[in-house]
């Protein structure tokens, strides 16, 4: 099996590396990474400049691994449409491990959760991993990163849907303390939005963003909720936007049989 390795935090990232190290001595592993941190880059891509590729010594067990100037998004857009070779090209996408959690109504903001789902957009089953801590070190990502390894033969038995991806959070504490695998929705605000209002040395106002942490009922079948319980979360996401549900209401406020031509 062929796996792209990706992720926001960069190709020297240790989430990257956790990774790498442990399926690389079962897998074929490429990694295409930004060359800088690109955390909260979104779901963007680079149109307006040109994107610079640097391949590196391999690196971490990996077959062939290369830096991309761009954004998450471009690493995997360009890594399986111009870098990757026919018989390179990945049977898995996974973007992680990545260095903080990626929950909640923040996983709009995500780089990582987007390299998984640039991977779904071209129906290649993608997951997303992110580890509930901002600055792990190697060996606090290990265990991650053999979790992530004993699931890859499990979805073997798992269709995955077109459009689809599994995002994946795990709690940021001591593995004998994880109190079981969840699989979740996807919760509501993670933090709230608060900017400081500061003065610089200049005289000059700048403000600051410092959201506090929100609460969520504890019955909730989130993955907020997931990771207070000590739970890894487990959510099934897609990038399909439509509310089909209101489908039918909007055509009748709007139209009649499906022919508008009230303006």
């Amino acid at each position: 099996m062929n796996i792209l390795i990706s992720n926001d935090d960069g190709i020297h990232a240790n989430g990257i590396r956790a990774l790498s190290e442990i399926l690389s001595k079962d897998y074929n592993v490429y990694i295409i990474a930004p060359n800088q941190e690109r955390s909260a880059a979104g779901h963007s891509i680079t149109l307006n400049s040109p994107l610079r590729v640097e391949e590196h010594e391999a690196k971490y067990g990996s077959i062939r691994s290369w830096s991309v100037s761009g954004t998450p998004g471009d690493c995997v857009k360009i890594g399986v449409n111009a870098i990757l070779s026919e018989k390179e090209k990945p049977d898995l996408i996974i973007s992680g491990i990545n260095h903080g959690p990626n929950l909640g109504h923040d996983i709009i903001y995500s780089g990582t959760v987007s390299c998984a789902i640039e991977g779904a957009m071209m129906n290649i089953p993608s997951i997303a991993v992110s580890l509930n801590s901002f600055k792990p070190s190697l060996e606090d990502l290990k265990f991650s990163a053999k979790f992530v390894k004993s699931l890859i033969p499990k979805l073997g038995c798992f269709n995955f849907p077109e459009k689809s991806i599994l995002n994946i959070n795990i709690p940021g504490i001591s593995d004998s303390d994880i109190t079981g695998v969840a699989v979740t929705e996807m919760g509501g605000r993670m933090f709230t939005d608060n900017y400081e209002k500061r003065i610089d040395p200049r005289g000059k106002v700048y403000y600051w963003m410092a959201g506090k942490l929100t609460t969520e009922k504890d019955n909730e079948n989130t993955d907020i909720t997931a990771i207070r319980q000590n739970k890894i979360s487990i959510s099934p996401l897609t990038f399909n936007l439509t509310k089909k549900d209101i489908l039918t209401d909007l055509n009748k406020a709007l139209c009649h049989d499906n022919i508008c031509e009230w303006f």
